[in-house]
């Protein structure tokens, strides 16, 4: 069976930017969605319908104990892994290396294989503006959270973004490269 390879990417339970990468994640072809428990619980808070979204796009929820999709990685399917946007949770688990999640399991079975990964994380700076369902808010990260984002930016194959601007520039050059 012969495949062009995919995208993966993940949604968390973050709403930073969410639906400016929902944007990003739609108009593009060839990528699964990966969707956390948490991301579900968020989608609905935006009123974004998991429906709407498997209309167009492969759609996998974090349903199973032992997350099958993850074996995808190891048959070349998946050519990036993007987690956008990303809870300070998840981060501080891929940091750790728990992997007992759908998504935390995808980037450790992305960085074990080699496939690059593109980061955005929900904390980034130690005071910033972020989306929440009623408008704009600001938040002030602490100092756990910025170490966590800190020291997943040493990670092999995984590069951090800091804006939907950036994700979308690294996600361009990185499928410049596959051509």
């Amino acid at each position: 069976m012969h495949y062009q390879p995919r995208l993966a990417w993940a949604i968390t339970g973050s709403g930073h930017y969410i639906e400016a990468c929902l944007d990003l994640v739609l108009s593009l072809k060839n990528v699964d969605i990966y969707i956390s428990q948490a991301g579900e619980e968020v989608l609905k808070m935006y009123g974004i319908d998991l429906k709407t979204l498997s209309k167009t796009h492969a759609v996998y929820r974090d349903k199973a104990r032992s997350a099958p999709p993850v074996g995808l990685f190891y048959k070349n399917y998946y050519h990036t892994f993007i987690m956008a946007p990303t809870t300070s949770n998840t981060i501080a688990k891929c940091v750790l290396g728990i992997a007992d999640s759908l998504v935390t399991n995808l980037y450790a079975q992305a960085g074990k294989c080699r496939i690059p990964s593109i980061v955005y994380p929900c904390d980034i700076a130690p005071e910033m503006e972020t989306t929440a369902p009623s408008g704009k808010v600001m938040v002030y990260p602490r100092k756990i959270e910025l170490e966590a984002t800190a020291k997943i930016r040493t990670f092999e194959y995984t590069t951090v973004v800091e804006s939907v601007e950036a994700l979308k520039e690294a996600l361009d050059q990185r499928l410049d490269t596959l051509v």
